[in-house]
């Protein structure tokens, strides 16, 4: 087993933020669509709770043209909060603030958007030569799961980089990167030795799905640098973490961590309303009144 290089806290989060939400529009024609709301806190922020919870209090979103939003979301807003004070709206204005409170957040343009390695890859100079976790936007992870902190728990005991798979099942494995896997150095985690990005249909090596959280060895800067174009025109993460699955004397082996707790697609228009219903009925300010409209909704809508 080759030596595993240095173990120090993971304690930056990136978080590509640069896509144009076509799946929504028109609600993101002016909106970015990391911005539109699940109960009434926007889906990003779900997003760097995550990381914080995790222990990473510094995150730099990937972003681009018609971003502005997020910028503002997590800056302050001297106005609003001096009227939330005038007011004694104090419950308001804790909220309001969370979101500037949360953690030290920095932000890049990605500039001309070629895919999600390539968003990692300019995520470079402010990582610098520290492990990382990466974070989509569009895949929320339900926030009673320790899911991300697991993964740097991994990296810190084992080294090299570590990625999150969900078993999908064979109809759904070409949508997704796919993992080839094998028993791991501790129980619960595996080694990855192959990844495919979108497999062909029934040329899939297993039914284990890469969902959005990665925490990397900062090694993955140079093979992204050296990755050419792959599925789609694009930069490929996955075939840079092949490649490093494949030669682990590059930034350590790829470990892999098996989720079966709860996730959302936020970037599918189904998953994201079911998403909002679920997070709504869990919320002890507005679930019990929603899940007794719900249950009469839906005996209704059977009965019809």
């Amino acid at each position: 087993m080759a030596s595993a290089p240095p173990r120090h806290r993971v304690r930056k989060a990136v978080i590509p933020a640069a896509g144009l939400g076509t799946r929504f529009l028109p609600a993101t024609k002016a909106t970015p669509k990391e911005m539109l709301p699940l109960v009434d806190k926007p889906a990003i922020q779900y997003v760097v709770e995550e990381a914080v919870a995790a222990g990473l209090d510094d995150v730099l979103m990937i972003t681009g043209r018609g971003k502005r939003a997020l910028e503002d979301h997590f800056d302050r807003n001297a106005e609003l909060e001096a009227v939330l004070a005038g007011k004694g709206d104090t419950a308001r204005l804790d909220l309001v603030r969370a979101a500037t409170d949360l953690a030290t957040v920095h932000y890049v343009r990605q500039g001309d958007p070629r895919g999600l390695g390539h968003a990692v890859l300019c995520a470079a100079s402010h990582v610098g030569d520290e492990p990382f976790a990466v974070l989509l936007g569009d895949d929320l992870i339900d926030p009673a799961d320790p899911l991300l902190s697991r993964m740097t728990g991994v990296r810190r005991e084992l080294g090299g980089s570590v990625i999150a798979l969900m078993d999908v099942g064979t109809e759904r494995i070409h949508r997704y990167g796919c993992a080839a896997v094998e028993a791991g150095y501790q129980e619960g985690v595996l080694r990855v030795t192959d990844l495919v990005e979108k497999p062909e249909p029934g040329r899939a090596p297993s039914t284990l799905a890469v969902i959005g959280r990665y925490v990397l060895d900062p090694a993955v800067f140079e093979v992204l640098a050296k990755t050419g174009p792959g599925r789609g025109g694009e930069i490929q993460l996955t075939d840079a973490l092949r490649t490093m699955a494949g030669a682990p004397e590059i930034g350590g082996p790829v470990h892999a961590v098996v989720f079966t707790g709860d996730r959302y697609d936020t970037g599918d228009r189904g998953e994201y309303l079911r998403a909002t219903v679920r997070l709504a009925c869990r919320r002890e300010d507005v679930g019990p009144e929603f899940r007794t409209w719900l249950r009469d909704f839906a005996a209704r809508e059977l009965a019809a």
